[in-house]
């Protein structure tokens, strides 16, 4: 018995993996994180029935998968996760399950180049390319095809809400980069918790400085919290930003060094990074995240932003 079987027993399962779909009146999808759970129920309308199995405030880098989630996993017509070693704890449970039903790593269709290479993890990549929605454009034509691939009936709606969605995302790239662009260019450093901003800040013009590495189980070393200090007293920042699913304590401490040498540094807000914000809430949703995100980091820096973002749905 394999791993993955053994699992199921343990958990008391007897189901079959992937029953047929025609058996079913939706197609019953299971993803990893919140913003593809949304991309794919955006995808896939009525014809979906979605779970996620991380939540708001919940770190993908080191979740590991329940009994009732491998058992739910396993009777899912569907199942999209990132790759990209985003889930690293649950990635061998994964790949053997897409041995004996349909599961797509959904980042993992993006070509390589790209994709943005890391010093500290030789041969892998940044997986956080939801930071970017024109590689999540891409990213979404990806959960289209799997969609259609599991329901060939349903190709027509998946198709057609598809369009929909790449045009909110256009909406939404567009306003990003008008917001960004105000952001005086000597303060475009964006200093967070962790390194999740990457292809943000490729996208917009930003240095990105993380305290610690693209997994939040890295450590970040004195020296490392020493250096950052130092770097803000020097370059005379003046916000850092803490992140909904990371702990704050290093960015405090940031903080503290900082006042310590005279220099005083803000709280520029809390960013969603990789988890967004509370179901039924603008927040919660993929397009809401990174409006949140971009005007959240605008307005801090010196820009110019309206104060409830793009579509004049962010929280108060």
């Amino acid at each position: 018995m394999t791993r993955l079987f053994h699992a199921i027993a343990l958990a008391g399962s007897t189901a079959l993996l992937a029953a047929p779909v025609a058996a079913q009146d939706r197609l019953s999808v299971v993803a990893t994180t919140g913003m593809i759970a949304d991309t794919a129920r955006a995808i896939g309308g009525d014809l979906v029935e979605l779970r996620a199995l991380m939540g708001p405030g919940v770190d993908p880098h080191a979740f590991r998968q329940t009994r009732s989630d491998i058992v739910t996993m396993a009777r899912a017509d569907l199942v999209l996760w990132n790759g990209l070693f985003l889930e690293a704890q649950m990635e061998d449970f994964l790949l053997e399950l897409g041995e004996n039903s349909h599961v797509v790593a959904v980042a993992e269709s993006l070509p390589q180049d790209r994709l943005l290479a890391h010093e500290d993890y030789e041969g892998r990549f940044d997986p956080h390319v939801w930071m970017d929605p024109t590689l999540w454009s891409e990213v979404s034509l990806t959960i289209r095809d799997a969609l259609i691939e599991a329901h060939p009936e349903g190709a027509d709606t998946f198709t057609a809400n598809t369009d929909a969605f790449l045009s909110q995302l256009e909406e939404l790239e567009s306003y990003s980069r008008d917001v960004l662009s105000s952001v005086p260019e000597s303060a475009r450093v964006l200093l967070t918790a962790h390194d999740a901003f990457g292809y943000f800040g490729a996208a917009y013009g930003f240095e990105v400085v993380g305290i610690q590495g693209l997994s939040t189980a890295s450590e970040a070393g004195l020296n490392r919290i020493s250096d950052m200090v130092d770097m803000l007293v020097t370059r005379e920042i003046g916000a850092v930003f803490v992140e909904t699913s990371v702990s704050d304590r290093n960015i405090r401490a940031l903080i503290e060094g900082a006042a310590a040498q005279g220099h005083i540094v803000a709280i520029g807000g809390e960013l969603f990074s990789d988890a967004m914000g509370e179901p039924g809430s603008y927040e919660g949703t993929y397009i809401g995240m990174i409006d949140h995100n971009a005007t959240t980091i605008a307005r801090a820096l010196g820009g110019t932003a309206p104060a409830r973002g793009l579509n004049g749905m962010l929280a108060e």
